[in-house]
């Protein structure tokens, strides 16, 4: 098995749905508290029912791109100790074939195994998984790209999801260009730069979302810059829309055939 170089920095967090442990900064009180998928939106509010309903698109595009069979082993990088919001852990509440998947993150999510009989759950790091190349068939991932740090760590993970997977893998993230900022519900903020932007976070109350050990938003071309250096898979980056923007970006990556 390939032997690993040490991450520029893994956080606790680095699982991708981030524990609500980290530092919120001295003398600074947080105005609304994340949940474990560091988000701030109350289980029934309208931004919830939304997201809810484009996870099960990013699900369906998952379906039909990767086409899995009932035998491909899948791994579901950076499940969410969260039990709290509908769309928690998505893909081992729809996928029809749990016997095949593994979940792996950080956070304690061993409920799974009873709350979806079939599924395994493993304790491990994104930044460096603790599985041989091309253990699994595919490699599926849920909005945990943002959460895992720099750009550095990001592209980390986007080749360690690459390295054990045999045929392909499909990453999501919200699109930095989207108006309202997920996590926080705010609009336009997070369009500044990011070094503007996140005083302005800690300012209103989102000090642990201020982190970039915590939420690091990503375009477009940093996926496409990110994975131009990376051979041996095809990519294509698709995209969920809402009211006519786009919302989240889908990494689909498939290994290249070879003979």
């Amino acid at each position: 098995m390939r032997r690993r170089k040490k991450a520029e920095h893994i956080p606790i967090h680095s699982i991708g749905m981030c524990s609500r442990a980290c530092s919120t900064g001295e003398g600074v009180s947080v105005k609304t508290s994340p949940n474990a998928q560091f988000n701030t939106a109350a289980p029934d509010s309208l931004a919830m029912r939304v997201s809810t309903m484009v996870r099960r698109d990013m699900f369906h595009m998952f379906m039909s791109e990767l086409q899995p069979t009932a035998n491909d082993l899948v791994l579901d990088a950076g499940v969410t100790s969260d039990q709290s919001l509908e769309n928690s852990n998505y893909f081992e509440a729809l996928y029809p074939h749990r016997q095949q998947i593994v979940a792996a993150g950080l956070q304690d999510a061993a409920f799974l195994e009873t709350l979806y009989p079939g599924v395994r759950y493993l304790r491990a790091n994104v930044l460096e998984l603790p599985f041989a190349d091309q253990s699994f068939d595919l490699v599926h991932s849920s909005a945990v790209l943002e959460h895992v740090g720099s750009l550095t760590n990001q592209a980390r993970m986007i080749s360690e999801c690459l390295r054990v997977a045999r045929r392909g893998v499909c990453l999501t993230t919200p699109n930095r260009w989207f108006p309202i900022e997920f996590h926080t519900q705010l609009p336009l903020v997070h369009w500044l730069p990011k070094t503007a932007a996140r005083p302005i976070f800690r300012l209103l109350g989102f000090a642990e979302l201020a982190q970039e050990r915590n939420l690091n938003l990503m375009t477009a071309s940093e996926l496409k810059t990110i994975t131009t250096g990376l051979a041996g898979f095809h990519f294509r980056i698709a995209t969920a829309s809402l009211l006519g923007w786009t919302s989240n970006l889908i990494l689909f990556g498939r290994r290249a055939t070879q003979g």
